[in-house]
């Protein structure tokens, strides 16, 4: 993935929206399963969110900045997002 981010309306206390970032990770992870390669993705972190992702996304931190979802932790937000979808 490629630059995930909120809108400036969409963070912080007053924010419009609640899950985007998850939601855009789980279409990322949905997208990955119909391409064939396992739900898998990764993605460069800020460095300050990196144990945010661990714990919200399920991602592990490969090393640097690099994170990955791997299948497990993107069968979990694909149906935490696209519960009724699939």
């Amino acid at each position: 993935m490629h630059l995930v981010e909120s809108a400036p309306f969409n963070k912080g206390k007053n924010k419009v929206y609640s899950g985007v970032p998850g939601n855009l990770v789980a279409f990322a992870c949905r997208l990955s399963f119909q391409r064939g390669f396992e739900g898998n993705v990764s993605f460069i972190s800020k460095t300050q969110l990196i144990d945010h992702y661990i714990k919200t996304l399920g991602a592990f931190h490969f090393g640097g900045r690099i994170m990955i979802i791997e299948t497990q932790a993107a069968l979990k937000l694909i149906a935490k997002y696209f519960k009724n979808q699939e």
